[in-house]
């Protein structure tokens, strides 16, 4: 690597901010028609609207049905010539089109009491007989109670009319004067047909006795909407009750819930006449509120409940003054109104459950984006190189939301240009302030989720089920929860705490505001609607979770990523404690150890200490009596991975570590890398603690990991450009390093520069991880087999550049070549059984434990003896190690034999019997390694 690529110190926080948003933005560019693709997702969705509403508008909205009626009117009094006019008006309407025509005198209609339907109706004073039931003659029951029994028996009397007479010539008058007229149907939205009286079912007359013909045939309203009712006679019952507890124990006996059919026992009213007297009227009124506004708490229509209060007024007015004095309510009828149209804006009404998965469906889009870098494990490599989490979180968050942003006034403009009236009513503003807290909680809620999931194949999965799932519910069980004025409201608020329901409830809102808007010819939700609108409480709900969930997913990210302590906040570091070893296997351990020490380990243990004291440590890496040990699982005991490491390395020193697979080597670059924390024992990089003080090591440190982790869209240069700038390289500075790197592991020429990762060869990949680790001149490098997969020659020149580049850095490198590690390591560490069994440079270590001579010798099997014979002559301490069909091999002690002594003693044996091949072999680094480890297996027992 080339020394000019060398930054001047760790990157500040906001170069580090610059890299990450740089790379995040190239990665944007590689999959910009996956951003259209998504963007044009509430583009369709939007037209899936408009469709089903031009549809509604010319099936539903300008159907004859749902307009004022008209007629062709022959005005040429020609017969026959075929002429007419259209004329349009509201007595050339059906009754269902009437209500849509212009009415300058609305017609007056008798006012009706509410009573309940004869199948639900109270059965009599006792509630046993209910042979009413069956014959749908049950009376009406209206309860009464007060102060003074007496006083409340006398107005009970006075309530019901005993008989009328009927005045056909003036009907509205008679209707008010003599009878009292009732029906089962609640009031409609308006009065200009009332529905108690255009409805197919009868009118009652509520009296204290039906006669035998107690059916009357009556006629109201003006051709050709004139109405032809029969009114029917019903009993009415007054029955005193003690108090008004148990007016309300009756009465909920009866509740009908909704438009639940399983109710009885209805009350068709009730009167708490409080301390009434002859001076003093004071009177509380029971009525079916059951469909009510629930947002003000008060019937949807009243025109039912005045007629209770003139039944009461009269009774008290007949007790003071006399039978004949009486409080006429002749009718009730609307304002006049001019010609209108239905406008039924179905989209808005369907708006909600469509308009959830739009927002939500950028849920999977964010999860599976941070899902991929853990399981690709890109975070932690980006963490190594320096990126802290101030940077990733701040960068990662605005990216998302930038993009979430974007979407969401996409979403906007698409719906406000072709039309929808949910986007073109409500206030635009609103709107987008309400849009924006969403998906400010959707970002942070997956941050959070994230931490649970390993793999972006389930967190995809499982993001979809949320996405179709909280639309699903919310459509048919949380808006029938919210329109069930009966379901309890802080249980609303409770469900509400469930992300896609508050977001669910908000659009709801925005639907029922928009669709009534379009409907009465008025404006959406506007801010001055906060309130009224429960928009409050929802965001009141998205702010708060907003903040915990940003708050506990950086908690748990640095619990996870970091490996610190769920009490982190609380405690240090790490609590340094005792190996949870068995007390009898720790002794063993120990005595195995003092057995296995050797001068050189001791040496280099005695080397750290003395480092160790020192206020600013001359190594860059230091290690002082590390240890790690797993937790045991499933009834298996704790594994100690690494029994006491110490090792120093200086700078332009390269440290090779040798050892069979599951030697602790892994646990060791984990624990140096901050993957994992120790359980014991001190690691200095550069002076500084590998737990305490790892975002500040991250920022001096290289690593090549055993896999090649990569970003498969972005190109070798922009991989190089990114973790350049995280070492705080820039301008020609970082383009000259980017460039001699990439011509150093031979990624320049070819154009192989600018093509994605994805596309390129393991060993590529390899040569690019390795220039990924190097750039920028790192202070201390860890390579973990840099070399697998690659061919000679790329190896060869591989090595050369990691020789060049450890000249200013300090290399600690694992590999299982043994070629490798002669060609870069100053010192060796052969690792067996989570500890140093020997270290020193190579010649010291064959000259240590490879102090004798192979001797191959093949001849027939005849002569095997002779051979062996030959071989003791020239070194009586000679050992066997091979022996098979003729060939054999021994080890000679080099202070034993003279090489011309050997091929004098082959020569003499040529002569005597047949010698087919032989060969003489000083000891290879291959074979220090067998034999070290061999020497080490019979301790395993202690691991």
């Amino acid at each position: 690597m080339a020394d000019s690529g060398s930054g001047s110190g760790p990157a500040s926080f906001l170069t580090r901010a610059n890299a990450i948003l740089r790379k995040n933005l190239t990665y944007q560019r590689r999959n910009i028609w996956s951003n259209v693709r998504l963007v044009m997702i509430p583009f369709y969705l939007c037209v899936v609207l408009v469709c089903i509403q031009a549809l509604v508008e010319s099936q539903v909205n300008n159907s004859v049905d749902n307009q004022c009626g008209c007629a062709c009117i022959d005005k040429s009094h020609k017969i026959g010539d075929g002429k007419c006019e259209i004329i349009c008006g509201i007595e050339y309407s059906s009754r269902k089109q009437g209500v849509f025509c212009a009415i300058p005198n609305p017609q007056p209609w008798p006012p009706l009491m509410l009573i309940p339907r004869p199948q639900t109706r109270a059965i009599n004073a006792n509630y046993t007989d209910k042979s009413c039931m069956r014959k749908n003659n049950c009376p009406v029951t209206i309860l009464f109670t007060g102060n003074n029994q007496s006083l409340s028996e006398i107005l009970s009397r006075n309530l019901l009319r005993r008989s009328f007479t009927m005045n056909s010539s003036d009907l509205l008058f008679t209707l008010a004067n003599s009878v009292l007229l009732a029906t089962t149907f609640k009031a409609s939205a308006t009065n200009y047909l009332d529905e108690g009286i255009v409805s197919d079912t009868s009118i009652y007359n509520i009296q204290p006795r039906c006669p035998p013909n107690s059916t009357f045939p009556f006629s109201i309203g003006q051709p050709p909407l004139n109405i032809t009712k029969e009114m029917r006679c019903v009993q009415g019952l007054n029955l005193w009750k003690n108090s008004s507890k148990e007016i309300n124990n009756e009465i909920f006996k009866g509740y009908q819930k909704g438009n639940s059919d399983k109710a009885i026992n209805e009350i068709a009213a009730a009167y708490d006449l409080l301390d009434t007297n002859t001076t003093n009227f004071n009177v509380n009124i029971w009525y079916n509120a059951t469909y009510k506004d629930e947002k003000r708490n008060r019937p949807i229509k009243l025109v039912r409940v005045p007629r209770l209060v003139n039944l009461v007024s009269n009774a008290y007015l007949q007790y003071l003054h006399g039978p004949r004095t009486k409080i006429l309510f002749e009718f009730v009828k609307e304002m006049p109104k001019s010609e209108t149209k239905l406008r039924l804006d179905i989209a808005s009404l369907i708006g909600p459950i469509f308009f959830t998965w739009v927002v939500l469906l950028l849920m999977p889009v964010i999860l599976t984006s941070l899902v991929y870098e853990k399981q690709k494990r890109l975070r932690i490599i980006m963490q190594m190189h320096g990126l802290g989490d101030g940077p990733y979180w701040m960068i990662s968050y605005a990216y998302f939301l930038a993009i979430s942003t974007l979407y969401i006034i996409c979403l906007m403009i698409f719906g406000s240009v072709i039309g929808l009236k949910f986007f073109l009513l409500n206030d635009y503003s609103f709107q987008f302030i309400f849009y924006f807290l969403c998906i400010n909680l959707q970002i942070s809620l997956a941050f959070l989720v994230s931490s649970v999931f390993s793999k972006v194949e389930t967190a995809s999965a499982a993001a979809y089920i949320y996405v179709f799932g909280s639309g699903l519910l919310g459509m048919f069980l949380f808006q029938f929860l919210i329109e069930d004025i009966s379901f309890p409201r802080r249980w609303i608020i409770f469900l509400e705490l469930y992300p896609g329901f508050s977001l669910f409830r908000g659009l709801y809102e925005f639907s029922r505001y928009a669709f009534r808007g379009n409907l009465n010819g008025r404006d959406g939700i506007k801010w001055k609607d906060f309130g009224d609108s429960t928009m409050d409480e929802v965001f009141s709900i998205i702010i708060i979770e907003w903040f915990v969930a940003l708050v506990a997913a950086h908690y748990i990210d640095k619990i996870s990523s970091s490996g610190k302590d769920p009490l982190f906040l609380l405690k240090t570091c790490y609590r340094k404690s005792p190996s949870p070893q068995r007390p009898s296997l720790q002794k063993q351990v120990s005595a195995v150890s003092e057995e296995m020490e050797k001068l050189d380990i001791a040496q280099e243990c005695e080397k750290v200490k003395q480092l160790m004291l020192e206020p600013s440590p001359r190594h860059e890496i230091v290690c002082d009596n590390l240890k790690k040990v797993y937790p045991g699982r499933d009834g298996n005991p704790p594994k100690m991975a690494v029994r006491g490491l110490s090792l120093s390395v200086s700078s332009g020193e390269c440290f090779g570590m040798l050892g069979p697979n599951g030697a602790g080597k892994t646990s060791f670059i984990n624990m140096m890398t901050g993957l994992v924390k120790p359980t014991s024992g001190t690691g200095l990089v550069q002076g500084l603690d590998i737990c305490n003080d790892m975002d500040r090591v991250y920022t001096s440190m290289g690593v090549c990991p055993q896999h090649d982790l990569l970003w498969e869209t972005l190109t070798g240069r922009e991989h190089l450009l990114f973790y350049g700038r995280l070492k705080n390289l820039k301008g020609s500075d970082l383009a000259q390093a980017v460039e001699e790197s990439l011509k150093s592991v031979n990624l320049f020429h070819g154009g192989v520069s600018d093509k994605p990762a994805g596309k390129y060869s393991g060993g590529m990949k390899r040569r690019l991880s390795v220039a990924i680790s190097l750039i920028g001149s790192p202070k201390v490098v860890y390579m973990d087999e840099p070399s697998t997969g690659l061919d000679p020659a790329s190896r060869m020149n591989l090595w050369t550049v990691i020789k060049r580049a450890k000249q200013k850095t300090a290399i600690i490198l694992t590999t299982h070549s043994m070629e490798e590690a002669e060609f870069l390591c100053d010192r060796l560490g052969i690792f067996v059984d989570g500890r140093l069994q020997c270290i020193g440079n190579p010649k010291d270590l064959k000259g240590r434990y490879g102090g004798s001579y192979v001797l191959t010798i093949t001849t027939t099997s005849e002569h095997e003896q002779d051979v062996e014979m030959l071989v003791q002559d020239v070194s009586p301490n000679a050992k066997k190690i091979y022996h098979t069909a003729g060939t054999q091999k021994f080890e000679l002690p080099k202070e034993e034999v003279r090489i011309s002594e050997v091929f004098q003693a082959v020569e003499k044996a040529k002569s005597n019997f047949k010698v087919f091949a032989w060969g003489l072999a000083d000891t290879t680094l291959e074979d220090v390694f067998i034999k070290v480890a061999k020497t080490s297996e019979s301790f395993n027992v202690f691991s």
